[in-house]
């Protein structure tokens, strides 16, 4: 168990540290389209399309994580346990599925 920690901590801190980062960048892109009186069309479509990505966002997350989370249910009622090579794959079976599923929906959002 202390071993998954292990190797989970650093990979949770680099992605803490993009994100991080990313929202930096996108922050100052935004003050400087502002500082630059940049036209009025082009802030607005730009604010417009981070709404649909904010939102398309959510529900990518909310699809993966239920999936992932019928994946967990599914290998405690095979009783698989951690060393089980098979436990891993299903997880991931359940994380793509969810990917799927999302990319089926966000396709049929569109005209």
């Amino acid at each position: 168990m202390y071993d998954i920690i292990a190797i989970l901590i650093p990979i949770v801190l680099a992605i803490c540290i993009v994100v991080i980062f990313r929202i930096i960048v996108d922050a100052r892109l935004r003050r400087r389209l502002a500082e630059t009186h940049s036209s009025e069309t082009l802030v607005l479509s730009l604010l417009k399309s981070d709404e649909v990505n904010r939102r398309k966002s959510s529900l990518k997350w909310g699809v993966v994580l239920m999936s992932l989370g019928v994946g967990c249910v599914v290998i405690d009622l095979l009783e698989l346990g951690v060393e089980d090579p098979s436990a891993f794959g299903l997880l991931f079976l359940a994380i793509g599925a969810g990917m799927v599923v999302h990319y089926r929906i966000d396709r049929e959002d569109q005209p």
